[in-house]
This record gives C-alpha cells, structure tokens and sequence, in this order.
C-alpha cells in the first residue's frame, strides 16, 4: 500500500466533481482503500419462542435468555462493520492520508456461507501541517464533505445504529393481520418497528458521540423483518425485525457560531446606458 504513496501515483473512487470539490477545500487524494470482512450471522444460541406482547400495557419484557441472546447477535453485527471499516483505516494511515471520504459500506451474502462486509472509499491527505491524531471516516460525498468544512465543521467518524428485536406472533395480531380483519392498523406489527427503530436511533446517537461529535448526518436507514417457524409452539411463527441506521458523526472547528459559507457575489448593472 506503501508504494503508489512513494510514486506519486494513487487511484481514487472519486469522480471529477467530486476531485474538484475535495482540492477546494485543501485535500488531494492519496489512493482508493478497501476493507472486508465475512462473518457468520445468525445463530444465537436459543430454542424457543422470546413471547408475545401485549397491546394494552406496552411491549413485554423478553426473558433474560433471549434478550442476552439478541445482544450478543448485535454485537457480532456491530463488529463486522467495524473490522471491515478497521482494515479500510489501516490502508489510509499506509497510504499518509487523514481520512476517507464516501466510504460504502456493503453487506452481502458469501457464497460459501455467511456474509461479507465491505467498506470501499477515497483516501485523502490534508495540504496543511496540523495532523488528525486518527484518521477519520466518512459517507459523505466529495461535495458534501467540502461543504462540510466550507461551513466550519469536519467529520470525526462513522457511526453505526443497530438494534433487534422479536415478536412471537399471537393470536390476536394474527386476526387483525387477516384479509377478514378488513382495513386497519395492526398495532402489534406497528410497536415492533417503532420499537426497534427509536432502540437505533439511540444506539446511533450514542456512537456518534464516542467518535467526538457535536453532530451527525444520516446516511441510511434500513429496516428488514422477517419471519420464522416458531419451535415452541405448533403452526405459529416470530417475527425479527432489524434496524440498521448509519451516520457520520461531525465537530465544529470554527469559534465563531457563524458558519463560514461562500462569500456573496458582487452584483452589477449590465443594462446600457441611455
């Protein structure tokens, strides 16, 4: 990785706007960097069903069993994006850059089994003296990370938001999802994604914030459901829900609370004389 730093010669996931954009505000890329990482995600280590909710008084609590159960899956979640994002890192400090810009994160299936994680970006290197202590990561685009620090702030780190949860489908959820329930909101399948989607919203929030931020901008937000043949009791089935929020995490470097954004145009008369 050492080498197309020592030659002068680097490629880059940029496109010309975005090379534009990214020398205006004193960086040059230094060289496009890739990480991955394959996982196996999945098994939690429980046989059984985690429990209905009830409507009435809010969601119940799962047992200890499972919720240990789905916080060690998460975990294991949060450190594939993160050995993936990791090896990316350690290309740019290989390469001398202080950061990496439109960082893509991409999570697919192996084919010979489990899923790989990959994060792909542009490398860049500040033309100043001042050095990051780390190296930062970002999703943001060649323009929007000039316009970033056109505005006084600078981006600190990808942040990631994962949560999930389970409902066992019960009998009364099961009636209202019905074509003879006729039209109308089937509370149960409403409280799990609002549930799993304010648990990333704040997971999110919270890694954000480990990274240094004053701030964060949203990149994606992902929510898959699906479902499983509950083993405990017959011909019923649990639902899984997944929340997947992704951000990147900013800092104010200006002291003046005023953003620093282009200066205005001069505007002149160009109608003639009479």
């Amino acid at each position: 990785m050492a080498r197309p730093w020592a030659g002068n010669t680097w490629d880059s996931a940029l496109s010309s706007e975005e090379f534009a954009a990214i020398k205006g505000v004193g960086f040059e890329p230094v060289g496009q960097v890739l990480g991955t990482a394959v996982f196996n995600i999945g098994y939690t280590g429980v046989w059984g069903c985690p429990g209905a909710w009830s409507v009435a008084g809010g969601a119940k609590v799962p047992s200890s069993m499972w919720a240990s159960s789905l916080s060690q899956l998460v975990r294991t979640m949060y450190s594939a994006r993160r050995l993936a994002l990791a090896r990316a890192v350690a290309e740019c400090r290989a390469l001398g850059g202080d950061g990496i810009v439109g960082v893509d994160l991409r999570v697919g299936e192996f084919p010979a089994g489990g899923l790989e994680f990959t994060v792909l970006g542009t490398a860049v290197r500040a033309r100043s003296r001042i050095r990051p202590r780390l190296p930062f990561t970002s999703h943001l685009s060649g323009q929007a990370f000039a316009a970033l620090v056109h505005a006084g702030w600078v981006p600190t780190g990808l942040a990631f938001g994962i949560a999930l949860e389970t409902r066992h489908d019960d009998w009364r959820t099961s009636r209202l999802a019905s074509w003879a329930a006729g039209n109308q909101e089937v509370d149960g399948y409403t409280q799990l994604i609002n549930h799993v989607r304010q648990d990333a919203r704040k997971q999110l929030a919270l890694d954000a914030a480990k990274h240094g931020g004053d701030g964060l901008v949203v990149d994606e937000m992902e929510l898959r459901v699906r479902e499983s043949e509950c083993p405990v009791y017959g011909n019923s089935r649990d639902l899984i829900a997944e929340a997947v929020f992704v951000g990147t995490s900013i800092a104010r470097f200006g002291r003046s609370e005023r953003p620093a954004g282009p200066k205005p145009l001069t505007i002149m008369r160009l109608e003639r004389e009479r």
